[in-house]
């Protein structure tokens, strides 16, 4: 049986050339999954990292800026984010990229029940991925786990952010369940913060029973920084459809 509390951050089971599926604990987590992927996926194989939205996603949550991939310690010439006008589109965008050698890992938004995401589309994309040796990263929200092709799930949770110096918020962190694994090491449970120059997740303490009390009025709550974009700033997406 796992042990209950935080193990030391060794996510050896993202391996690359696979195919991994994230679920938001909670709705209000499912804006901050995007980034997670982004930054689990650094350093683990070179070559720019393709994110795939949904139009739904981006509507709901907005776009992604440079100013906002540089506070997770991207480059945003790295990025190439495409967004896609239905599930199809961006399951089909995902494959084609899964199987470029040349990326570093691909990320897919899919929201809602995406009934296209099936066995048979989940398949191919792991059969892509481990062909090519690129990881890829599918963030579900708004959706229950169904049977798929990955080879890990992950439930996924933001936490609130230590406080840094007058209450600032701190780095990003997040409690990770691992719910399947292939490896039989489903239940282990990660409690990480990111730290932006080392560009890894570093083990941090879980907080107190309270903490998701204090959520929705704590300056150091539950802070991803990835601001939308705005006017003046530049449109890096590439739309489909």
């Amino acid at each position: 049986m796992p042990e209950d509390g935080p193990r030391p951050i060794c996510l050896s089971v993202l391996a690359e050339g696979g195919l991994h599926e994230f679920f938001a604990a909670r709705e209000a987590d499912g804006a901050a999954l995007g980034a997670l992927m982004l930054m689990l996926s650094a350093g683990r194989k070179k070559g720019a990292r393709l994110w795939v939205r949904q139009e739904a996603q981006v509507r709901e949550a907005g776009m992604p800026c440079p100013a906002g991939l540089v506070e997770l310690g991207a480059n945003p010439a790295e990025v190439l984010l495409f967004r896609a006008r239905d599930v199809a589109t961006a399951l089909q965008a995902g494959l084609e990229s899964a199987r470029c050698a040349a990326l570093g890992a691909v990320i897919i938004e899919l929201r809602g029940e995406a009934r296209a995401y099936d066995l048979v589309a989940s398949r191919r994309l792991a059969l892509a991925a481990r062909a090519s040796g690129v990881p890829v990263m599918m963030a579900r929200l708004g959706a229950p786990p169904m049977p798929s092709a990955a080879q890990t799930r992950w439930k996924a949770e933001a936490l609130p952010s230590r406080a840094l110096v007058a209450k600032a918020p701190g780095p990003p962190s997040f409690e990770l369940t691992l719910l399947r694994a292939r490896n039989g090491q489903e239940g282990l449970r990660y409690c990480v913060e990111w730290d932006r120059d080392a560009r890894q997740f570093l083990p941090r303490s879980i907080p107190d029973a309270g903490w998701s009390a204090r959520r929705a009025t704590s300056l150091s709550g539950v802070v991803v920084p990835v601001p939308v974009h705005r006017s003046g700033t530049p449109d890096l997406w590439s739309r489909a459809g």
